[in-house]
């Protein structure tokens, strides 16, 4: 265990790709890192480690205790904690005893479920780092006397995405291009849907209302334009001109349309702030 966390300091000390702002920022982040590997279960080949997963599964319910008391105010520090640790730990104690170590793996029908469970903890983890993201952007935008639309429209828009546009580029580099396309759909959409499904159940669960009214401001309007346009665009270039194939022009032509987006977005709210 101990020689592994080793190695992910050396990967943050030793990596020739990363400059000295990126080296100081993981080594910040590196007390965040631990607490989540101690956490979150991850028996995939190329990271297992038969302690930390046996750890992780042991220590992931004080977590989710943690978890829940900061973001919902509920307390399960009571029976609901004895029953999940009663799970989690006899679970842990078998796999370090029973798991294949060092550079084995893991059976699929054991990795499987514990990958599911460490991907729910994974996304408590998300959830409440995105809340405190939340509050410090209404912070700044307080203080700085930014609307809120523009933070998400800028600030938080682009933190949010820089992950996904590393990973889409670097397929992309390795010839992966199909599927580096299909994740700029997929993740979008899977934000939209289960995003907002799960944040109206949510809202419907607190209020207490069967029926619940929102409006489209319009930055919201503008983004559903501009990204209807763009699937127009791509379906034109690719399907009824190039015959299944995007040009490489289509890119350009994104980057202006977003650029245009981000203008228009910008026009909006200082020209109607009262409707944004």
């Amino acid at each position: 265990l101990i020689s592994h966390f080793r190695e992910c300091w050396r990967d943050i000390l030793d990596d020739d790709e990363s400059n000295h702002l990126e080296k100081f920022l993981l080594i910040c982040e590196f007390p965040m890192t631990v607490c989540r590997k101690l956490t979150v279960s991850i028996p995939c080949e190329g990271s297992y480690c038969r302690a930390l997963v046996a750890l992780s599964l042991i220590l992931s319910p004080l977590w989710l205790g943690v978890y829940a008391w900061n973001n919902f105010d509920a307390n399960i520090w009571g029976w609901q904690m004895g029953v999940f640790v009663s799970i989690t730990l006899p679970l842990g104690l078998m796999l370090l005893r029973y798991a294949p170590g060092g550079e084995g793996t893991m059976a699929t029908f054991l990795a499987v479920p514990i990958a599911l469970y460490g991907f729910i903890i994974a996304a408590t983890w998300i959830d409440a780092i995105a809340d405190k993201l939340v509050a410090l952007l209404e912070f700044l935008g307080v203080t700085l006397r930014i609307p809120n639309s523009i933070m998400g429209l800028t600030i938080l828009a682009w933190g949010n995405s820089m992950a996904d546009l590393s990973a889409n580029v670097t397929m992309a580099r390795k010839g992966l291009a199909n599927m580096a396309i299909t994740a700029c759909f997929a993740g979008p959409l899977f934000n939209i849907l289960i995003g907002l499904g799960a944040g109206f159940g949510l809202l419907r669960n607190i209020k207490k209302e069967d029926v619940l009214y929102v409006s489209l401001t319009p930055d919201i309007s503008t983004g559903f334009v501009f990204c209807f346009a763009n699937c127009i665009f791509i379906l034109f270039s690719g399907l009824a001109v190039n015959n299944g194939v995007i040009p490489a022009g289509y890119g350009y032509m994104a980057i202006g349309l977003y650029v245009v987006y981000i203008v228009t977005s910008l026009v909006l709210n200082y020209a109607l702030p009262e409707a944004t």
